[in-house]
């Protein structure tokens, strides 16, 4: 799907379920992983994350869309458009917008490189940066930390 593919989608779908046009402009962001879009209060254009133009995330996709006009809308009429917001939450609801971006497996995942284990009740901690065990202690019974393995 090209810019212009996506700004008519959006266009179509302000006019559909808003009932408002959208007047201004929409951008493919490649480099997003854990967001499905962006609203930008300044200059209002929106941003949607490429990985989710493929035609398999299509219903996704109009989630997505529909997340972000809602930022757009209420943001333009002066009413609250944060997450937070009783408006935000009752045009998501009302219009069908996804209220959090559906994970399909971009996000990096941490591999844990260190494993301690308490030396007095065997509770085991999995950590990805390396922590001072003369500092900490074990969170269930106050025992010592000991590597079991990097």
């Amino acid at each position: 799907m090209t810019e212009e593919e996506l700004q008519r989608l959006v266009e179509k779908i302000a006019l559909e379920d808003f009932g408002q046009p959208f007047m201004h402009q929409v951008k493919i962001n490649y480099r997003m992983t854990t967001t499905g879009g962006r609203y930008h209060l300044t200059d209002h254009r929106i941003e949607i994350n490429a990985h989710f133009l493929a035609l398999k995330y299509r219903q996704e996709l109009i989630g997505i869309i529909k997340h972000e006009l809602t930022h757009y809308f209420l943001h333009l009429s002066g009413r609250g458009y944060h997450h937070r917001d009783s408006d935000f939450k009752y045009l998501l609801n009302k219009v069908g917008g996804s209220r959090f971006a559906p994970d399909i497996g971009l996000a990096k995942r941490q591999k844990r490189k260190y494993l301690y284990a308490c030396q007095k009740c065997g509770q085991e901690y999995a950590r990805v940066r390396q922590v001072n065990i003369h500092c900490y202690r074990c969170g269930k019974c106050g025992g010592n930390l000991k590597l079991v393995n990097k």
